[in-house]
């Protein structure tokens, strides 16, 4: 079921002609400034892998992928992909990036299972970026610098941005804040972990959620992730579980949380089979990705996801991801939004 969060009083603050150049503006600067930081060399992903192969990303694991046969292949079954999180890995060590480097591209996925609302579409598009890491940096702290690098080139973007459109006001904070999902959940231990999430980011305004994945002390892990790519299972410096976790930053025209970023620290062999275990997964063992890593073909690395639209939306104050990007939208949705003043691309 699609639905429109309410916005009263909703004006853009840029017509449509500034709000196409401002897109353009956001993603060349953030995305150099991205590559800086971390030290990332842009190559080309894919749309689509074979299916059978364990390369797409499962998200939830409950998501269908759009498939469709290939004639010149016997029509073996092709998957638009969700995301790159483990076709990076495997690029990293084809094209053998050493530790401290690492690779991004800018993938284009179709979710046709996503509940369509201000925030989510059929069309997802991010940067999606791999760096190959040493085993003594599989930690908390090394995590938390990552995010902290992100969050400069976050910050560097606003002020382009604002410098750019004087009629968009700064609104991040100076520093990022960091807390486990179970800090949060006995911080707030009556709500749901999305209500969670608003609490903090209306809080701090910009946050960053450790341990996505791993059970908290409810027994319920905070949301949902797959078992193959994040390693949210091992015991960190906090005595916590979970090397990932995702970046949320407070949307003053929608007022809520809104993630940024799904990042983390990947599996190495001992957490994936772990994980996989535990998720009842364990058949993927023998999946060509799976095989790879568990033979130690592939790097360790750290990477996510980073979505272009809604870090557009932020800077630009936009109400609905629509005013970003072009998809497809129920008509009830484009009704509600046209009596917003928000018009759908």
């Amino acid at each position: 079921m699609s639905k429109v969060y309410k916005i009263t009083d909703y004006k853009p603050l840029l017509n449509p002609q500034e709000t196409e150049q401002g897109i353009k503006k956001i993603k060349d600067f953030f995305q150099q400034n991205l590559a800086t930081g971390l030290k990332l060399r842009r190559v080309t992903g894919p749309l689509f892998v074979l299916r059978g192969t364990g390369i797409n990303d499962d998200l939830n694991g409950v998501e269908r992928p759009v498939t469709f046969p290939i004639k010149d292949l016997g029509d073996q079954q092709a998957e638009v992909v969700h995301s790159l999180a483990k076709w990076k890995r495997l690029t990293l060590a084809e094209y053998n990036i050493q530790p401290g480097y690492g690779i991004y591209t800018d993938m284009n996925a179709i979710r046709a299972d996503e509940e369509l609302d201000n925030l989510h579409s059929l069309y997802v598009d991010q940067w999606d970026w791999e760096r190959v890491i040493t085993a003594e940096q599989r930690t908390v702290d090394y995590l938390k610098a990552i995010v902290r690098d992100i969050y400069a080139a976050m910050l560097r973007t606003e002020f382009m941005v604002c410098e750019a459109y004087p009629q968009i006001q700064p609104f991040l904070p100076s520093d990022i804040y960091f807390i486990h999902a179970e800090e949060l959940r006995k911080m707030y231990p009556d709500l749901t972990p999305k209500e969670r999430e608003n609490a903090i980011t209306e809080a701090k305004g910009a946050v960053f959620i450790i341990g996505i994945g791993c059970e908290l002390g409810d027994g319920k892990p905070h949301d949902g992730r797959a078992p193959d790519y994040d390693d949210y299972s091992t015991v960190s410096s906090l005595g916590l579980p979970g090397l990932n976790g995702d970046i949320l930053i407070w949307n003053e025209v929608l007022g809520r949380a809104v993630e940024i970023s799904s990042m983390g620290i990947r599996v190495d062999k001992e957490s994936l089979l772990r994980q996989l275990r535990l998720s009842g997964k364990e058949e993927r063992k023998d999946l060509y990705f799976h095989k790879r890593l568990l033979s130690g073909q592939l790097p360790l690395s750290i990477g996510g996801g980073i979505g272009q639209s809604r870090l557009c939306m932020l800077y630009l104050k936009k109400a609905h991801i629509g005013e970003i990007q072009a998809s497809i939208w129920p008509q009830d949705m484009r009704d509600k939004c046209r009596k917003q003043g928000i018009n759908l691309l």
